[in-house]
């Protein structure tokens, strides 16, 4: 059976972290307009479309949640307890995962995709890889396995 490849960039995502072990400036609260540039295949359906690109309504809002003007921080960072009390006061949106950076970021993407497509596609599109872009310097993949 034939598998066709399609891409989609979602992007405009103002988010500040921190790397907190880093030994270097990564260390600090800093932010970037993330994208991430998503690349899926699958079978073509009824419309000879792997997918339909205005079909991501729900998901850019699980994207604006997760990334649009907020803090990410690891779950495990020790500056934890003062993020949420600032995100009490209402001075940031505070948001914690299990870890952050790039290839943190592609991977927990990819998985929030995967599942978004599985909903939506009944498991005939998957995710090849994600992309995440701090600038037109630093980027990062990942390549999700079968196991997603």
């Amino acid at each position: 059976m034939e598998e066709y490849y399609s891409y989609k960039k979602f992007d405009g995502y103002s988010t500040c972290f921190r790397q907190p072990k880093a030994d270097s400036h990564c260390k600090y609260i800093h932010g970037y307009a993330l994208e991430f540039h998503c690349h899926f295949k699958g079978r073509l359906d009824d419309n000879n479309w792997v997918l339909d690109f205005g079909g991501f309504k729900e998901f850019k809002e699980k994207m604006k949640y997760w990334f649009d003007h907020t803090l990410v921080i690891d779950k495990d960072d020790p500056i934890k307890n003062k993020a949420k009390e600032l995100q009490s006061d209402g001075y940031v949106q505070l948001r914690i995962m299990n870890g952050v950076g790039c290839e943190k970021f592609a991977e927990f993407v990819a998985k929030l995709l995967q599942k978004h497509l599985l909903e939506n596609t009944d498991g005939r599109v998957t995710v090849v890889r994600v992309e995440c872009m701090e600038n037109s310097n630093n980027k990062a993949s990942y390549y999700p396995n079968e196991n997603l």
